[in-house]
């Protein structure tokens, strides 16, 4: 049955008795449509819980590369589902669960350059509970179906479509888009992608209302 989170402290609180009661590795996953405020939610989380238990891992990193994209001619689409490299992600996510004595590395995505770079992310033995953020954690076609299963628990965040709308145009444009390119971006690309994504809402075990 789906649960709603009352408040972001709600959320911190949760992970922080996840961390008191669980003697295993917890993976949370975060999800909701583009501009929604996942990455700043999981950041926030990160900043005020114990570094050397807590690690965020962005689904971001496995964008296929601008090369990849242009040669399939998927250039315009980055973002959708067949964009990503779901199996590499998968695989991850099935490494973070069962390996718990190494350091694991993983690829990070760079607004700035528009591309991933390889092992800049690490979840050390360490770590206790990593937080997962992306758009298709629970996206259930193809490949992405494996996906929730690999997650103890997985939270969905919703914002009212204005506000995210907005701030997705904002940061188009802060990466070097025109206003109008930028605009154009998200009612062809992001906003196809945010109603994909929010069919998946319902699949999520905590719901988070951020208005």
């Amino acid at each position: 049955m789906q649960e709603t989170l009352g408040s972001i402290d709600d959320a911190l609180h949760r992970i922080q008795s996840l961390l008191a009661s669980s003697k295993s590795r917890t993976v949370i996953g975060i999800s909701g449509k583009p501009g929604c405020g996942k990455s700043t939610f999981s950041h926030y989380l990160s900043e005020n819980l114990p570094s050397e238990l807590v690690a965020i891992v962005p689904m971001d990193g496995f964008h296929l590369s601008n090369k990849v994209l242009a040669e399939l001619g998927r250039s315009e689409y980055k973002g959708a589902p067949d964009t990503f490299d779901v199996m590499s992600f998968a695989a991850l996510l099935r490494r973070i669960r069962s390996e718990n004595d190494s350091v694991i590395y993983y690829p990070v995505f760079d607004r700035a350059i528009e591309e991933s770079i390889a092992a800049q992310g690490k979840v050390s033995a360490s770590i206790k509970v990593v937080i997962v953020e992306g758009n298709y954690l629970l996206h259930d076609e193809g490949p992405w179906s494996e996906i929730a299963s690999l997650l103890d628990e997985s939270w969905y965040l919703d914002l009212p479509d204005e506000v995210r709308v907005e701030r997705l145009i904002q940061r188009h444009i802060r990466y070097g888009k025109s206003p109008a390119d930028a605009d154009a971006w998200v009612q062809r690309t992001d906003e196809k992608n945010a109603e994909l994504i929010g069919k998946s809402a319902s699949r999520a075990d905590f719901v988070l209302n951020l208005n």
